[in-house]
């Protein structure tokens, strides 16, 4: 008997999760560039998002600004949205990152092949973070001005909210 499990399909096949006290993933990691901007935001209100859960949300980046801050925009535009920016260093993805693993959220169609290339074998654990807003892909707000700052972040926002939804929480 399936009794508590839901299930929705996904680009590489069927993702399957319980919705009772169980999470089938763990570990999310989400995925951008310089993991200074999209990708700590997205981690961040992803891991508010679930926070009631015991999903462990991080991020890293495909050519990682290693050891900065989130961008002073990226920051601004979340705290001005109501959400309290938390510590951060940027930090690069690597195989043993993806192996651990189990979501791996990405902003561009791009980042995925990126990630396949990393580890091949993540095939089928790798969406986009706009996967539900019709494979919606998110571009890269640095240098663009705060405009695009707080357009990035209204992405980010609908986007996380429809992957909270699907994971049960």
């Amino acid at each position: 008997m399936n009794r508590g499990f839901t299930q929705f399909a996904a680009t590489n096949g069927l993702i399957q999760h319980y919705t009772g006290s169980i999470a089938l993933f763990r570990k999310i990691l989400v995925v951008c560039v310089g993991n200074i901007c999209r990708s700590p935001t997205a981690e961040m209100l992803l891991r508010n998002a679930l926070a009631s859960s015991s999903i462990a949300v991080t991020s890293a980046g495909l050519s990682a600004r290693v050891g900065e801050t989130m961008e002073p925009a990226a920051r601004e535009v979340l705290e001005a949205n109501g959400h309290r920016a938390q510590a951060f260093k940027a930090r690069q993805i690597t195989a043993d990152i993806v192996n651990d693993s189990d979501l791996i959220l990405v902003m561009e169609k791009e980042h995925v092949k990126q990630v396949l290339k990393i580890a091949s074998h993540a095939r089928g654990k790798v969406f986009l973070l706009g996967k539900w807003q019709s494979e919606r892909e998110i571009q890269d707000p640095y240098r663009q001005g705060k405009a695009a700052f707080i357009h990035a972040h209204a992405l980010i926002e609908d986007a996380v909210c429809s992957w909270a939804q699907r994971l049960g929480h």
